[in-house]
């Protein structure tokens, strides 16, 4: 996909995404949503779509990796979700000892990514 395209696509996912989702109790508004080249300035990463930056409440997408309108919609669910966690119980889960693949608040925004074909209509 163009950058053009991942963009267009990604704000009117977004936005239905937050309709069906709703507000964060922990942020006084919606993340704002960037569009980047790649998860670091210096280095590719083709297994990272997006990121959700909890302290600028910005929701992240790496558009040269977007290989699909189904993995953006993937990835905005994902990262939507973690906008509406806890950060302080983010990160107590992984001092607690949770990892990536067992962290409670990664698989609950992983099984949200199921409902990836409602915000593609």
């Amino acid at each position: 996909m163009t950058k053009k395209q991942v963009t267009e696509l990604s704000k009117t996912i977004f936005n239905k995404v937050s309709d069906y989702y709703g507000y964060s109790k922990y942020h006084k508004s919606l993340p704002y949503l960037m569009i980047e080249d790649s998860p670091y300035s210096d280095a590719d990463d083709p297994d990272c779509f997006g990121e959700y930056d909890k302290d600028e409440n910005e929701l992240i997408i790496y558009w040269k990796n977007t290989d699909s309108a189904e993995t953006l919609s993937k990835t905005i669910i994902h990262e939507y979700q973690h906008y509406l966690q806890s950060k302080s119980w983010f990160t107590r889960y992984y001092n607690m000892g949770y990892g990536y693949n067992t962290h409670p608040y990664e698989i609950s925004a992983t099984n949200e990514e199921t409902n990836w074909f409602i915000f593609l209509n």
